[in-house]
C-alpha cells in the first residue's frame, strides 16, 4: 500500500527552540511520535544546524524541507537564496534535506500580477539552479494566491508558468481562498510534495465586551471568526484531503498550527497525530 509521512511543520515552536534548543524541541516532538519535521522560523545558525543534525540522527528524524526566502525583503535582514545559496545548499547537505520551501511572496507583490509572475520566474530559475544539486525549490500558499484575474486564480497562473517549481498546498489557506482544498491539490497532481495539514474552523463571537456597542463592532468579530484549528476540530475533510494528495504525488503531510489560542503547541500536536491515528494513519508517522 502505498503511503505517505506525517511530520510537523516547526512554525509555531520557535520559542520552544529559544527555549530548550533545537535538539529538545526534537526530542519532544519525537515523544509524540512523529519522525518527520519542516524547519522554518527557526535561525538556521551553525549551531541550530548541528542540534538539527544531531537530533535527526539520535531520534531518526527526517528533516523533511528548509525554509528560505528567494530575495531579502527590502529593510530585512537574514538568508535568502538569492545571497546565501552556497551556505543554505550546504545546510540541506548537512540535514541530509531534499527541499527548499519559500514560505509566501514579498508582500510588497501582492495584488500585482505583473511583478508576482516576474517573481515567479525568478524562483523557476532558481528551482532550475537548485536541481543541479538535488533540490527540488517549492512555493507555500496563503489566501493572497486565490486572487483572480480575468477568471483564474493567481496560484493556477503561477503553476502555468513554471516547471521546475513546485508547490507546498495549505488546505487551511485555500479553504480561506475560497476554494476546495481537494479540488486545488487535484488540479495540481504532479507538482505537488509537501502539503500543510491544518484544520478550518469558526470560532465563538465574543460578546462580552463594549466592541460590539460600537460603529462596526459587532460586524468585526462576526467577520473576524475564523480559527486555526487542530485536525479533526474543525470542517475540513482531512482524509479526502491525504487521500487526494496522495494521489497526486504528496510525499509529507505536515501538520501545523498558526495560531493554538494559548494552548500548548505539544498538546495540539498530540490531539491532531491521535486524530490523524483514528483515521487510520498510524503507519504513516
Amino acid at each position: 500500500m502505498k503511503k505517505g509521512k506525517i511530520g510537523v511543520q516547526m512554525y509555531n515552536l520557535k520559542k520552544t527552540v529559544e527555549e530548550i534548543g533545537a535538539y529538545e524541541t526534537l526530542r519532544k516532538i519525537n515523544e509524540l511520535g512523529f519522525s518527520a519535521v519542516e524547519v522554518t522560523q527557526i535561525q538556521m545558525t551553525e549551531k541550530n544546524v548541528a542540534e538539527l543534525r544531531r537530533a535527526s540522527q539520535d531520534f531518526d528524524i527526517k528533516i523533511a524541507a528548509i525554509s528560505a526566502p528567494l530575495d531579502r525583503s527590502p529593510g530585512r535582514s537574514g538568508e535568502s537564496l538569492t545571497t546565501d545559496f552556497d551556505k543554505i545548499v550546504n545546510d540541506c547537505r548537512t540535514l541530509d534535506c531534499e527541499f527548499i520551501r519559500i514560505g509566501m511572496m514579498p508582500v510588497e507583490l501582492m495584488g500585482q500580477k505583473n511583478a508576482v509572475l516576474e517573481y515567479i520566474q525568478k524562483a523557476e530559475e532558481m528551482a532550475e539552479r537548485l536541481s543541479e544539486y538535488g533540490i527540488d525549490l517549492y512555493y507555500h500558499n496563503h489566501h493572497i494566491e486565490f486572487e483572480k484575474y480575468d477568471g483564474e486564480c493567481l496560484l493556477d497562473i503561477m503553476k502555468k508558468n513554471t516547471s521546475r517549481l513546485g508547490f507546498e498546498l495549505d488546505v487551511h489557506w485555500i479553504q480561506r481562498g475560497g476554494e476546495n482544498p481537494v479540488n486545488v491539490i487535484n488540479r495540481f497532481d504532479g507538482r505537488v510534495a509537501l502539503i500543510h495539514l491544518k484544520d478550518y474552523r469558526i470560532g465563538q463571537i465574543d460578546l462580552s465586551g463594549n466592541d460590539s456597542q460600537k460603529p462596526g463592532g459587532f460586524h468585526h468579530q462576526f467577520t473576524n471568526i475564523i480559527q486555526f484549528a487542530e485536525l479533526g476540530q474543525g470542517n475540513l475533510d482531512i482524509k479526502a484531503i491525504i487521500e487526494a494528495g496522495l494521489q497526486s504525488g504528496a510525499q509529507y503531510f505536515l501538520i501545523e498550527q498558526d495560531d493554538t489560542y494559548g494552548r500548548d503547541p505539544f498538546d495540539c500536536l498530540k490531539d491532531s497525530a491521535n486524530y490523524l491515528r483514528e483515521l487510520g494513519y498510524s503507519e504513516w508517522f
